[in-house]
């Protein structure tokens, strides 16, 4: 692999052209490694796997409604409690599982000391899931 000319002629000025030959050794050498390589990295046991599907079983958490008309009764799933009755009742829902939603139906009237009161029992007895139910506007 000389690169010197025995030509005093040319002997300064600069080798205008690339030798390719190493270039192409090393592209050989490098090809013969990838086709040696190939069939090793696609290698794999044949198995015949058994077919299974996998879905999960959802229990559909229960729900309580609780009511508050305008006068302030309670209402727990359409049974009058007084607030002491519900905190023991939202006690029990709170222990099962899955937790069920809390409904609160309450009148537009009600005073909100009972709604919060509500609220606040329910979160007390670990129940997390209350949502609130109304009317669409009439137009």
């Amino acid at each position: 692999m000389a690169f010197a000319s025995f030509d005093n002629k040319s002997s300064g000025a600069p080798m205008a052209e690339i030798n390719m030959v190493p270039l192409i050794d090393v592209m050989l050498v490098l090809l013969v490694i990838f086709i040696v390589t190939a069939p090793l990295l696609t290698h794999a046991v044949k198995l015949d796997l058994p077919k299974a599907t996998a879905e999960a079983n959802q229990l559909k958490p229960e729900k309580v409604e609780f009511a508050i008309d305008a006068s302030g009764t309670r209402f727990f799933n359409g049974e009058v409690v007084s607030r002491e009755e519900a905190i023991k009742r939202f006690a029990t829902e709170g222990a099962r599982q899955p937790q069920p939603e809390v409904h609160l139906r309450a009148d537009q009237n009600v005073p909100y000391r009972y709604v919060a009161e509500t609220l606040a029992d329910a979160s007390k007895a670990g129940l997390s899931k209350i949502g609130f139910v109304s009317e669409p506007e009439q137009k």
